[in-house]
C-alpha cells in the first residue's frame, strides 16, 4: 500500500461493511483497526505534509524562485500535484459529511486524534488565491483550475473563498485577461463558487458579470461559450428577475443565434436559455413574434427530421428543447412532435415482454413434454380408512 498508494476503494467498502448507518461504532478486530489505521496515517500524513510544503512555495515571491531555478512548468506541475491532494482529501471529507463509520472521522497520528484537514486549516487558500495574479498565464489557468476543485460543491469553502475576497481576481481574470484559457478557466471557477451560493450570486451581479458572460458568448472560443451558457442557465433559473438583465443585454439575440452552432452543447445549451427566458409570459422576456426566433426553430426541426438514427439518439435533448420552444411560443404542437420524433422519458423504459407470456419457444416447449412424459406419476393420496 505503502508503494503504490492508499487503497480508496478499498477503505470505503471496508467502512461500508462496518457501519450500519448510525452514529455509534461496531466491535472490530485489532486486525482491521490497524489495517485502518496505517492506512489513514500513510494516505493524510503524507498528503497535509505535501500540501504544507507547496504552500509554502507559494508564499514565496516569484524573483526568489526564479532564482532558485524554479520554473512556471515546475509551479504547475506543483499545482497539479496540490490538485490531487486537495481530490483526495475531499474524498475523505466527503465520507466524513456521510457518516459512514466513526473510525473514518478521526484519524490517529503520534497518539493524537484530528479530523481530517482541509486547504484553508493548512493555511493554502490565501497563497493560492494570490497565484490567480501570477505573471505566468499558465499559472493563473491553472490555480483558477484547482480553485475549481476546492469549492465545487463545498459551502464551507465556497465560504472561506468569499471571505478572502477570491471572487474578485477571479472576475478580474474573466473578464480582461489577455489569455483566453486563463478567461475559460476563471469563469468555470466563478460557475463552481457561486453555484448554491447566494451572496457570490449577488456579488456576481453587482460587480456586473453579466456583461462579462455577454462578452463570452460573442467570443469565437466554443469552450467559453459552453461555460457561459451553461452559468447563463443556472442564475435564469435561480432568480426570474435576472431574465431582464437578460433581456435588457440582447442575450435573447446572440442565443438565437449560437442556437444554429456546430457544436451541439452550444445549441443546446443557448436552447435551454431562450426556454428559460420564455417560460415567463407576462415579462415578454423572449419576444415570440420575433422572425429570427421562428426561423430558428423551423430550421432547426428540418435538420432534427433529416437526421440518422445514430444523430437523433444523440441530439435528443435538442428534439425535447426545439419541440418545448415551438409549444411556448406559438401555443399549437411542434412538426417534430407530429412526427413522433420528440424525446420523451418513458422512451427510455424497457417495453413489456407480451411475447413470453403468450408463447414457448419450441424446444422449451418438448422439454417441458418430455419431462412430463419420463416423471414418475404421484402416488394417489388415499383419504378413506386403510383396509
Amino acid at each position: 500500500m505503502a508503494n503504490n498508494g492508499p487503497n480508496w476503494d478499498g477503505l470505503l467498502n471496508w467502512s461500508l461493511s462496518h457501519s450500519d448507518g448510525s452514529s455509534s461504532s461496531r466491535p472490530i478486530s485489532e486486525q482491521d483497526r490497524q489495517w485502518f489505521m496505517e492506512a489513514m496515517q500513510a494516505h493524510t500524513i503524507d498528503s497535509i505534509s505535501r500540501m504544507k510544503v507547496i504552500s509554502q512555495i507559494m508564499k514565496t515571491p516569484e524573483q526568489v524562485l526564479e532564482a532558485q531555478g524554479v520554473t512556471p512548468d515546475d509551479l504547475e506541475g506543483m499545482l497539479d500535484e496540490l490538485q490531487e491532494h486537495v481530490e483526495s482529501i475531499d474524498l475523505a471529507n466527503g465520507l466524513i459529511s456521510h457518516n459512514l463509520f466513526f473510525w473514518f472521522l478521526l484519524c490517529f497520528v503520534n497518539g493524537k486524534f484530528f479530523y481530517v484537514s482541509d486547504l484553508h486549516s493548512i493555511g493554502g487558500l490565501v497563497p493560492l488565491l494570490s497565484y490567480l495574479k501570477n505573471s505566468n498565464a499558465k499559472i493563473r489557468a491553472k490555480s483558477a483550475d484547482v480553485l475549481t476543485t476546492v469549492v465545487q460543491n463545498n459551502p464551507r469553502s465556497q465560504q472561506l473563498v468569499m471571505e478572502a475576497n477570491g471572487l474578485e481576481p477571479l472576475l478580474t481574470n474573466f473578464v480582461a485577461d489577455p489569455d483566453i484559457r486563463v478567461r475559460t478557466k476563471a469563469l468555470g471557477a466563478i460557475s463552481s463558487l457561486i453555484r448554491n451560493n447566494q451572496p457570490g450570486i449577488t456579488a456576481f451581479r453587482l460587480a456586473n458579470g453579466y456583461a462579462g458572460l455577454r462578452d463570452a458568448l460573442v467570443s469565437d472560443t466554443v469552450r467559453f461559450q459552453r461555460k457561459a451558457l451553461n452559468l447563463i442557465h443556472y442564475l435564469l433559473q435561480e432568480s426570474n428577475s435576472d431574465c431582464k438583465i437578460a433581456r435588457d443585454l440582447v442575450f435573447p439575440r446572440i442565443m438565437i443565434h449560437l442556437a444554429s452552432n456546430e457544436d451541439l452543447e452550444v445549441r443546446e445549451f443557448a436552447l435551454r436559455g431562450l426556454l428559460e427566458l420564455a417560460r415567463e409570459v407576462s415579462e415578454r422576456n423572449l419576444d415570440r413574434a420575433d422572425v429570427n426566433l421562428r426561423q430558428l426553430l423551423e430550421e432547426r426541426t428540418r435538420r432534427i427530421i433529416v437526421m440518422s438514427d445514430e444523430d437523433l439518439c444523440a441530439a435528443r435533448e435538442e428534439r425535447q428543447l426545439v419541440d418545448s420552444l415551438w409549444t411556448i411560443c406559438y401555443d399549437e404542437p411542434s412538426h417534430l412532435r407530429e412526427r413522433g420524433l420528440v424525446y420523451l422519458p418513458s422512451d427510455d423504459e424497457l417495453a413489456p415482454d407480451v411475447v413470453r407470456d403468450r408463447f414457448e419457444p419450441p424446444l422449451r416447449t418438448w422439454a417441458a413434454r418430455r419431462h412430463d412424459e419420463t416423471s414418475e406419476q404421484p402416488v394417489p393420496l388415499l383419504l378413506g380408512p386403510a383396509p
